[in-house]
């Protein structure tokens, strides 16, 4: 059960309208990587776990707070657009300030959502569920939370350095806090798991089904022997179920594959023809 308090999480007021700057901090609201779907992984691990706990009830905090920064960006974004000049824009276009401000708006926010946020990125493109991963691993989700907290607030970041507005950069600033928050709390949990369950790969298959031979080893497919050199390359693998071996030019371990032509009704090219030996009765 949801309640939804009035008052935001953080202040979201701009020192001044920017329609374009609204456009940029897209982006961070219905990204790939945005305040959408970290919301929505969370809370679909949560109610993925399967009993209650610590971990269920991390996930739904921090999806529960996510929700709260949604909420957040959609006001700031709302308030960037408030005195947008989106009537006569031929007129408005005169000043050349404006007139570069509105070539970079975003029209939808006019036409479709009435000067407020939309569930889309800076470019337009609609929030997918695509974006989010919730696979009944807790290993595997908070890696990947990990993962999705990095590049939010790295994206975050980049946006703070794109504005000199003072009331936006205060709400990034928080938001950035919280990213930084939230990664350290996935890496504790991860780490966590790993001395609970003793593994670095996240997955209950018996490892003697593994080919086992190649668990450890690096193949280096490039030019250089560079990667050599790393960590991944010698010694105990991570894991201890091993130790990390190197092949500098590994060589094919199958034959080449030969396919049996298509049936008929497929109508695909004839072998002969793909082969080069012969041309069909009915070419010329």
């Amino acid at each position: 059960m949801f309640y939804h308090i009035k008052e935001l999480q953080y202040q979201a007021k701009p020192e001044r309208p920017d329609p374009l700057f609204a456009k940029q901090l897209q982006e961070v609201l219905g990204g790939q990587f945005g305040e959408i779907s970290v919301a929505l992984q969370y809370l679909f691990q949560g109610w993925s776990v399967r009993g209650n706990g610590k971990y269920k009830d991390l996930l739904m905090d921090t999806g529960t707070e996510e929700l709260a920064h949604i909420e957040m960006l959609a006001t700031m974004i709302a308030r960037l657009l408030e005195g947008a000049p989106v009537g006569d824009l031929e007129v408005a276009a005169k000043d050349p300030i404006i007139g570069a401000i509105l070539g970079g708006m975003n029209p939808q926010h006019a036409i479709v959502s009435g000067l407020g946020a939309l569930p889309a990125d800076s470019v337009g493109n609609r929030w997918t569920a695509d974006y989010i991963i919730a696979s009944g691993n807790l290993l595997a989700d908070f890696r990947a939370n990990l993962n999705a907290e990095s590049q939010g607030r790295l994206q975050a970041v980049r946006l703070y350095e794109a504005t000199t507005d003072r009331g936006v950069k205060d709400m990034l600033a928080w938001l950035i806090a919280r990213d930084t928050m939230h990664q350290n709390q996935w890496i504790a949990a991860i780490k966590e798991l790993e001395e609970k369950e003793n593994v670095v790969v996240p997955s209950t298959f018996p490892r003697e089904l593994e080919k086992r031979e190649v668990s450890h080893v690096l193949f280096n497919f490039s030019r250089g022997e560079e990667s050599a050199t790393g960590r991944w390359a010698s010694g105990p693998s991570m894991d201890g179920e091993g130790d990390f071996q190197y092949v500098q030019k590994p060589l094919p371990l199958a034959k080449k594959p030969v396919l049996k032509p298509a049936p008929p009704y497929i109508h695909d090219t004839l072998p002969s023809v793909i082969k080069g030996d012969m041309l069909p009765p009915n070419i010329c």
